[in-house]
């Protein structure tokens, strides 16, 4: 219950717990900015999930500008909470309804940990975001992933289970909000229920899985898992260029 109190002070937050709380499935596809035809923006939100109740903006390159005019594209064709997913710091714009504040907890680059965080204060202060903290796992998806080419840090096995349920509950006693396991940008192998259930079992705060997550019944099996909300991407990212 202490973890849904803290979710009052902040209105998107607290919208995501109550949804959580009353046990809804949460869904999101993450927009590539680098990716992203402005001019088609309408096809691409017809083309999502019924379902979907978020949409992600963010990617692995420096694009603030870019990301601002994805944001405000979006804005005009939309009404679903758009949350910031940066890859980079400069990938910040006040336009967005909240801010993903990811730290890679399972990295051990101060970079990734708290260098790029650091470098955002100042451009988060000039906006109204609400920032939620969110504990970052990259987990192996069995192929190179963006995140680990640019954080130049290495994900967790699958097969260590243990220290991927130790790192998630180590992000929440740090005191982040929402955990993050991501497989990666196009991974063969999204992240296995096995894991997804155990991590949930060991957290009480909500629990956000995305990577290499293509089929129906591959997101059903995260939601058995425990997972409060799955993410899409490169599945979309097609769409987005046509």
């Amino acid at each position: 219950m202490s973890a849904f109190i803290s979710c009052m002070k902040q209105s998107q937050y607290f919208n995501f717990c109550q949804s959580v709380q009353a046990g809804k499935k949460l869904f999101s596809v993450l927009i590539d900015p680098e990716a992203f035809n402005s001019s088609l923006t309408q096809n691409l939100l017809n083309s999502i999930p019924e379902k979907t109740t978020h949409l992600f903006v963010g990617g692995s390159t420096d694009l603030h500008n870019k990301t601002q005019e994805v944001v405000i594209n979006l804005k005009k064709h939309t009404d679903l909470p758009i949350f910031l997913f940066p890859g980079d710091y400069l990938q910040i714009t006040g336009s967005a309804d909240a801010l993903l504040f990811l730290t890679l907890l399972s990295g051990r680059n101060a970079e990734y940990l708290i260098g790029q965080q650091v470098k955002a204060v100042g451009l988060i202060k000039k906006t109204n975001l609400e920032v939620i903290s969110t504990g970052y796992i990259l987990i192996d998806g069995g192929s190179d992933s963006s995140v680990a080419r640019i954080s130049k840090t290495k994900p967790i096995s699958q097969k260590n289970i243990q220290q991927i349920v130790n790192t998630a509950i180590a992000g929440e006693y740090l005191g982040c909000k929402l955990i993050y396991l991501e497989a990666g940008s196009g991974a063969i192998n999204p992240v296995s229920p096995d894991i997804i259930s155990l991590v949930k079992k060991n957290i009480s705060i909500p629990l956000i899985v995305g990577g290499g997550i293509k089929t129906q019944t591959q997101i059903q099996n995260a939601y058995n898992a425990g997972a409060n909300m799955v993410v899409m991407g490169t599945f979309f990212e097609q769409k987005m260029q046509r």
